[in-house]
């Protein structure tokens, strides 16, 4: 079981971090992810997160309800719903912002999800990608929605570049269900409503339980009607600098991102936000320096 820690996001906010954790900092490519809401924002302004930069990484804005208006420094201007996939890859460098739109839902939940960029592709040409109808899989008491990478045959159409899967799962009441696996990948389940029983172990909502390589199947049984998001791939051999909002090889490269940034350099532009962009927070005192993917 991999712990959450209660962090802000933008104004309004809070979410669960549970990756990086405790004692793992990756499961395949997928190396953050955030679990938030669900929130009541009927009287809110919901999500607010200025314009912020990323290199070396992709964002996976997945939602269960709500909806986030994203904006990039390419001019992209796309509102993502829930089961639908709002896909950013940063490459060498992008900006973007999310935001709840003025007239929006009453409930927030979703998940914000970032894959690390492999060394051969990480200063690919920045992109977005918006795919509003996902293939989904179904079979005795589940449904699940192909985010990314393949489940049973189905293959989604976001951009990968390294093996992986990600895919939303919905159990029926009371449902046992054993999911086929790649015993070649490991995976973790984030558990997004309900109380579900992984593999042997009680999840409840906004916990996250991780499961090593090695296994063809994956047993689900389900409390009541659950809704889950299994994350896997093969193992990320290699090691990273993550600080803030950048994934890099170097802490000289996390240094001159953030600079770029502070100058207004490289990142672009996004336009139609209206606030200032987020700052960069000072760079800690020791020396920022590659990890792997287990602490």
């Amino acid at each position: 079981m991999l712990p959450p820690r209660r962090v802000p996001l933008g104004e309004s906010t809070f979410v669960r971090r549970l990756l990086p954790s405790l004692g793992r900092r990756m499961v395949g490519a997928w190396c953050f992810v955030d679990h938030y809401g669900p929130d009541d924002i009927a009287d809110q302004p919901g999500m607010q997160v200025p314009p912020h930069p990323h290199i070396g990484l992709q964002t996976v804005s997945w939602l269960h309800d709500g909806e986030v208006l994203h904006r990039d420094s390419l001019g992209s201007l796309q509102t993502v719903r829930p089961r639908e996939l709002g896909l950013m890859t940063a490459g060498r460098a992008i900006a973007h912002s999310e935001e709840s739109p003025r007239e929006h839902a009453r409930f927030l939940h979703g998940a914000q999800l970032w894959v690390a960029l492999p060394d051969a592709h990480r200063s690919t040409d920045p992109a977005f990608e918006h795919h509003g109808d996902l293939p989904v899989v179904t079979g005795p008491g589940f449904s699940g929605t192909v985010i990314l990478g393949e489940v049973d045959g189905a293959v989604s159409p976001g951009t990968v570049f390294s093996p992986l899967v990600g895919a939303d799962v919905t159990l029926a009441d009371g449902a046992d269900v054993r999911l086929p696996v790649e015993p070649d990948f490991e995976y973790a389940v984030l558990t997004m409503s309900g109380v579900t029983e992984v593999d042997g172990v009680r999840a409840e909502p906004g916990s996250m339980v991780y499961l090593g390589c090695g296994r063809r199947e994956l047993r689900l049984r389900a409390d009541g009607t659950s809704g889950l998001v299994l994350l896997g791939g093969e193992p990320f051999e290699e090691k990273l600098v993550m600080w803030w909002n950048f994934v890099g090889r170097s802490g000289e490269e996390i240094r001159r991102a953030r600079e770029d940034w502070t100058a207004g350099e490289r990142f672009g532009v996004v336009h139609g936000y209206h606030g200032p962009p987020i700052p960069a927070p000072a760079l800690p005192d020791v020396p920022l320096k590659p990890r792997g993917r287990v602490r």
